[in-house]
């Protein structure tokens, strides 16, 4: 979690998002085109709901997002549970453990969050009430499209509060082996990801995002979808480990090939889906990020593992308001071979 230093520059407006829409200095935003308001905190404008599969328990899962005060991060709800435990998301909760990401205190936990989260980052949503009937959220199609389509429909309200900017001053690296995550100074927020499998259809691929876009992300990376391969994906499916799981909601590749009869959304669809996942791990800091992330054969353990070392290095990164005059990348693409 950040520090108190850090989460003071959080205004706790104490209204609710209705009420905000009827005072001066509020509108709604459908961040439709590339650009728009990245200087103020943003919430829902309207309350939405879907019903979806749990990836592991398969059971029927019913989601609610609903608008949140200016300053409130995203608080997670257990609906099912009469005590209705609410878990505030930060780096704190996240269980170092295990597939997916799961949020976890209180005496209660939540699963499976990190594509709501990655839409949340790209679509630059700051606050937002989420009640589960369940350990889970649904696991759609795989990726964070259909998130973002719901969020969509919620429309987007700008918010009075400035959204705090986390501004890198050195650099901060967590290592395994050969695989890293490196993020330092930068005058824009960038990313150059690169995975590497033995495996005809993927190999080695890299992607690069060049400053950030929220309509660039749903066009680009949004629907990229989670993936594994069939000796792994088959002893879990037996086993009964992800009971929601299908070709509907993920990427199954042989030895050879893509199993799915659709194929791939991109040819580099994997490395996308990384980068997904790394931004809904940054997700959690509860800032907007001007930096510049490498990471090397990454996954979401070294993603938490980065993340919590940022949080836990103050000394490395100095928090301040938005800049209107600050430089803002549009360009999102493909890093060459």
């Amino acid at each position: 979690m950040l520090p108190t230093s850090a989460r003071q520059l959080l205004v706790h407006a104490g209204e609710t998002p209705a009420a905000a829409k009827r005072r001066p200095g509020f509108e709604i935003v459908f961040r439709r085109r590339p650009g728009g308001d990245g200087l103020r905190q943003h919430t829902i404008a309207e309350t939405v709901s879907c019903t979806g599969t749990a990836l592991y328990s398969g059971d029927p899962v019913h989601l609610t997002l609903s608008p949140a005060p200016a300053g409130s991060g995203v608080v997670f709800v257990r609906s099912d549970r009469n005590d209705r435990p609410e878990i505030l998301a930060h780096p704190g909760v996240v269980q170092t453990s295990g597939p997916g990401m799961t949020l976890s205190d209180v005496g209660a936990s939540v699963g499976a969050v990190e594509h709501l989260f990655a839409a949340l980052f790209g679509l630059g949503i700051d606050n937002l009430r989420v009640e589960v009937d369940g350990p889970e959220l649904p696991v759609m199609d795989g990726s964070a499209a259909p998130f973002v389509f719901l969020l969509r429909s919620a429309g987007i309200l700008a918010q009075r509060a400035p959204r705090p900017v986390l501004r890198i001053r050195r650099p901060i690296e967590v290592r395994d082996g050969a695989r890293f995550a490196r993020i330092e100074p930068a005058r824009s927020f960038r990313v150059e990801y690169a995975v590497e499998f033995e495996h005809p259809a993927i190999r080695r691929q890299e992607y690069r995002v060049d400053g950030f876009d929220s309509a660039l992300f749903e066009r680009e990376i949004s629907a990229a979808r989670s993936f594994g391969f069939l000796r792994d994906v088959s002893s879990l499916w037996n086993t009964g480990k992800v009971r929601g799981g299908s070709l509907d909601n993920t990427v199954v590749l042989d030895d050879t090939g893509v199993v799915n009869r659709d194929g791939l959304r991109w040819s580099d669809e994997f490395v996308r889906h990384k980068v997904l996942d790394l931004f809904g791990d940054l997700a959690l800091l509860g800032v907007a990020i001007q930096g510049r992330i490498r990471v090397e054969r990454g996954g979401q353990a070294l993603h938490r593992r980065l993340t919590a070392a940022i949080a836990a290095t103050p000394r490395a990164w100095r928090i301040g308001a938005p800049d209107a005059g600050a430089p803002r990348g549009i360009a999102l693409s493909p890093a060459p071979a």
